[in-house]
């Protein structure tokens, strides 16, 4: 689980800066060989949803930083909904991907998502040189 803009907001930056980090490790794990299985390829799932959090350091004896929150469960859906190997995005991620006018999207359709419905997805494909 990653997040951006968190503790400090950032705006509509949490998504270019979370899009560029997926498509960097979809990257990196194409070309990543399994040591004891090097015929295999390493199958990566990554699911990204836009929306308010909260957060906070919980436990005593061994703090953590934790997440909570509809939009930690829908991005915990969008990557479980998904593919090997693709970027499954929310059209609430895709609304603000939009603005940056350098991502290429495509449309998944409608999937029904456990807890919340049906939901318009999309795919994450990459980036362009724009900004």
């Amino acid at each position: 689980m990653v997040v951006s803009g968190l503790p400090v907001r950032n705006g509509k930056l949490h998504g270019r800066e979370i899009s560029r980090m997926a498509l960097a490790l979809l990257d990196a794990v194409r070309t990543f060989k399994i040591r004891h299985r090097p015929e295999q390829q390493l199958k990566l799932r990554i699911g990204i949803h836009s929306g308010p959090v909260c957060a906070g350091v919980v436990g005593l004896k061994m703090p953590r930083y934790c997440l909570f929150g509809d939009t930690v469960n829908t991005s915990s859906r969008m990557e479980s909904s998904g593919e090997a190997l693709k970027i499954h995005v929310s059209a609430a991620t895709r609304d603000v991907l939009l603005e940056f006018n350098c991502f290429q999207l495509e449309l998944r359709g409608e999937i029904e998502v456990k807890g919340k419905g049906k939901m318009t997805t999309y795919w994450l494909l990459g980036e362009s040189d724009s900004q």
